[in-house]
């Protein structure tokens, strides 16, 4: 699937730094190091936006990517190029290398902000933030603030069937930026004692 454009697509990128493609999407991304700046699926070869590059990209003619997750469309930021353009080569390039920039430019801002949803922390799913928000927890910061103990003790309040101590773990990690089955025996403990107590 996609084999043709995708190694031109490699061969194209060579002149990127540590060029390798992974399966993303339904297709392949193409990274350079760990950024991820073009995509190819359905036999097209997608590059990526950002607010500065994706007006140029509309204006163009060019449209995103959109696959579904859950049923539900997901529109993509990455935007398939014209056949055309692959007669001039050197125009690529030079959109990929823009798309590169894009990429790299909103991982940067992603790394200093962090999550700005409960479901984007780890172990959370978006079913966990629609329950935090019903025990009154809406936002990251305020899980921070509660902290995993008391998150836990107002979802047992707010919600009549049982809560899964497994969450209790989820949420540990969450706060702490782990994954749950990390979290040290001891500190489990320590949550189960304050939870009883």
């Amino acid at each position: 699937m996609d084999k043709p454009v995708l190694k031109d697509s490699l061969r194209l990128f060579q002149c990127f730094e540590n060029v390798k493609s992974r399966s993303m999407f339904g297709g392949f991304g193409i990274f350079s190091g760990e950024t991820m700046f073009a995509l190819v699926v359905n036999d097209k070869l997608h590059l990526r936006a950002n607010a500065e590059n994706e007006e140029q990209f509309k204006q163009a003619g060019l449209s995103p990517y959109v696959y579904k997750k859950r049923g539900f469309p997901v529109v993509t930021k990455h935007f398939a190029i014209p056949e055309e353009w692959w007669d001039a080569p050197e125009q690529i390039i030079e959109h990929a290398k823009q798309s590169f920039e894009a990429a790299k430019q909103d991982k940067e801002k992603k790394s200093q902000t962090g999550p700005s949803r409960i479901k984007d922390l780890p172990n959370l799913r978006l079913a966990n933030e629609r329950m935090l928000k019903k025990a009154g927890i809406c936002t990251v910061d305020e899980l921070y603030e509660a902290g995993a103990l008391n998150a836990y003790k107002a979802l047992q309040e707010t919600h009549q069937e049982t809560v899964s101590i497994d969450l209790l773990w989820a949420l540990e990690g969450a706060v702490s930026g782990r994954h749950w089955s990390v979290i040290p025996p001891q500190r489990r403990s320590e949550l189960l004692s304050k939870l009883n107590g």
